[in-house]
């Protein structure tokens, strides 16, 4: 099961990342656990310069925009 976490502070932009990602998930049939981090302390214990971001694993993937869905699913499958 991967571990999801959607770094940010509940902004449109994280909530659209967190949706995009569930449905990749759901798409890939992938299990998964979704949780939305938005303390600043734990946000920045993350090497990232801007939110939102989406870290799988403890990997951060992405940082300060919204990646594609064909994105997200490359690399939720590896």
């Amino acid at each position: 099961m991967l571990n999801i976490k959607i770094l940010g502070g509940g902004c449109a932009n994280c909530r659209r990342l967190e949706a995009l990602t569930r449905e990749v998930v759901a798409d890939l049939g992938i299990q998964a656990e979704f949780f939305h981090v938005t303390e600043e302390e734990e946000i920045y214990a993350y090497p990232i310069l801007s939110t939102p971001a989406l870290v799988v694993d403890e990997q951060v993937l992405s940082s300060g925009r919204i990646p594609s869905k064909a994105e997200i699913a490359g690399w939720l499958k590896k």
